[in-house]
């Protein structure tokens, strides 16, 4: 299996290049030069498949050649361990939580799946690995829990100053040891400019051997396609819908999540819709309606993990879709909401389903609503309920009071001291940070 550049300008890439180096020396973001089908056993036999078997025979299509089949089993068991569940909300509506894993996010999937393949990638090198992060929220605790005292890789996650949740911060700043927090007095826009030219500086890549462990990394994405694979075989299982069009409701920031969905869709995946639920930062929601992307300075919302005005997955949406606005037109739905709306939302769904959705989760809601009064009836909607509500608990406690208890695991990590650098949002003291 290769890997190519979206910017075209790059040679093909091979898994273990393209994970390790995360971004093209183009500057672009590496996809499958093809997309290979899902096995027979999961795509006839769905309705049966483990998650751990999802994991691995999906993981296998793009990694076997280069990854023994013996450590792609443990990667999948590992991930087994906090296998999405699915719950019925209303109607035809189903809620997918993908919050069950260390911190409560659903980028745990895709942090420990890409702590254990760059960790066998890195096995035989004498010099250290330094993992460059840009977070608004869930990927910088994910990573940092997923990468904690790996042996020969350091972390470096960049995080915009009073901008994340106070658990958030907590659960990225506390770890120690080989994980540094660099609290950047600006936007989560900034923190990922300065990654990204952290990435293309010459005398960086001469001096470290420098990755990313953001979604703009392929072993980001491939993890995010388990569980929309996953959830479907929950339908028929569980839940007897055999037949229904499945809708996928997909809370959207930096777009990775719905990018992992639409390659599985691509490996053979029957879902008949995405919906991109985005908040104010609605960008590509934009896009779809008219063809012109217009990427803008974030602006903060109540789902702070949303919070990005140019997502850096869109570029690997538009190569999936050929630069053809009405294809992706085809396959996603877009909707943007705003804040009194979540809340309402969060109101709405507890009163009548005695579920307390997150904030993000609250937009998916949302999504799946708008897109269901445009469609025929019929449909099986799946809404992506990307964090725990305990992750977001001020709001939770102003919305439904009392709704909603502090997980244990949240609670212990609030009693730890807070251990981070400032930096201004300029890339030379970003720079001599990563070369002291």
């Amino acid at each position: 299996m290769k890997f190519i550049s979206t910017n075209r300008k790059s040679p093909a890439a091979t898994a273990k290049t393209a994970v390790m180096t995360g971004l093209a020396p183009d500057g672009g973001l590496y996809l499958p030069a093809q997309m290979p089908a899902l096995p027979g056993s999961l795509s006839e036999g769905l309705e049966h498949a483990a998650f751990s078997e999802v994991c691995f025979e999906t993981s296998s299509l793009f990694l076997k050649e280069e990854c023994p089949a013996a450590e792609l089993r443990s990667i999948a068991e590992d991930l087994s361990r906090f296998e999405p569940v699915l719950k019925p909300l209303s109607g035809n509506s189903f809620v997918l939580e993908l919050f069950h894993g260390p911190t409560l996010a659903f980028k745990d999937y895709g942090a420990r799946f890409m702590a254990h393949l760059m960790s066998f990638f890195n096995r035989g090198e004498n010099t250290e690995l330094t993992i460059l992060v840009a977070t608004s929220g869930d990927t910088g605790s994910a990573v940092a829990s997923g990468f904690h005292l790996v042996p020969g890789i350091r972390v470096v996650i960049l995080y915009p100053s009073q901008k994340v949740s106070p658990l958030q911060e907590k659960q990225l700043t506390t770890l120690g040891g080989n994980i540094s927090a660099l609290e950047i007095l600006g936007t989560f826009d900034d923190c990922q400019r300065l990654a990204k030219e952290a990435f293309l500086d010459i005398e960086l890549a001469s001096r470290l051997r420098l990755t990313s462990a953001n979604s703009i990394n392929i072993a980001r994405l491939i993890p995010q396609s388990f569980y929309f694979i996953y959830a479907a075989a929950l339908l028929k299982r569980l839940h007897g819908r055999r037949h229904e069009p499945v809708v996928f409701s997909v809370p959207s920031g930096n777009f990775g999540n719905l990018t992992g969905g639409i390659i599985a869709k691509r490996l053979g995946l029957a879902a008949s819709k995405f919906i991109a639920a985005t908040n104010a930062n609605d960008v590509v929601v934009n896009y779809l309606k008219t063809g012109q992307f217009k990427p803008r300075a974030s602006v903060r919302t109540l789902s702070n993990a949303m919070d990005v005005g140019n997502p850096s997955n869109f570029v690997r949406l538009l190569e999936l879709y050929h630069h053809d606005h009405r294809q992706m037109n085809a396959d996603i739905f877009g909707a943007a909401f705003d804040d009194e709306q979540t809340k309402q939302c969060i109101r709405d769904v507890f009163k009548s389903c005695h579920y307390p959705l997150d904030p993000h989760g609250a937009v998916g809601c949302l999504g799946l609503s708008a897109f269901l009064g445009t469609a025929a009836s019929g449909c099986a909607g799946i809404v992506c309920e990307t964090a725990h509500p305990g992750k977001f608990i001020e709001v939770m406690q102003e919305t439904i009071p009392g709704a909603v208890a502090l997980p244990p695991i949240l609670a212990e990590v609030l009693s730890k001291e807070k251990s981070s650098v400032v930096l201004d949002p300029q890339f030379e003291e970003l720079k001599a940070f990563l070369l002291s």
